[in-house]
């Protein structure tokens, strides 16, 4: 009997022991201080150059992807990413898409987005989540060409 229980106590000792550390790993996540996301701020994250520069980078390096254009695929896509401390974009993601390659070509135009003046939160550097509106409608006069003046 006594045997029997040292036996048990040898073999689940271990198992019990591993069982808790991996609780404790899991219960207690390791997070950065100040890395929360923000998204009330006293000073906004902004493209260097304000709104009229922030449309001109996307007029300019937005393209229509043929598929779409040939499908007749057009409409707004959603794509939200975060402005980090550094100015860096980070964490792109479409939150509501049209299809037909126009969501990831609006991803790629994100991504390739220069470095961003951040956030401020009482004075200090955040990171804040933004969202972007890019527009992908036919022109009337050439209805494969797009027409990008809708930004925000």
């Amino acid at each position: 009997m006594i045997k029997t229980t040292i036996l048990i106590a040898i073999l689940l000792g271990p198992l019990l022991l591993f069982s808790q550390k991996r609780a404790e790993q899991i219960t207690t996540p390791k997070e950065e201080p100040n890395d929360e996301v923000f998204t009330l701020v006293d000073e906004m994250a902004s493209f260097p150059g304000g709104k009229k520069a922030l449309q001109r980078f996307l007029t300019t390096n937005l393209d229509y992807p043929k598929y779409a254009s040939e499908m007749g695929i057009e409409g707004r896509v959603f794509v939200q990413f975060i402005v980090e401390k550094d100015g860096s974009i980070t964490n792109i993601s479409v939150i509501r898409g049209i299809g037909g390659g126009c969501d990831l070509e609006a991803v790629r135009v994100i991504s390739a987005m220069p470095t961003w003046i951040p956030a401020k939160f009482e004075g200090e550097p955040v990171r804040q989540k933004a969202v972007q509106l890019l527009s992908f409608k036919f022109n009337d006069i050439n209805k494969s060409r797009i027409k990008k003046s809708h930004f925000n």
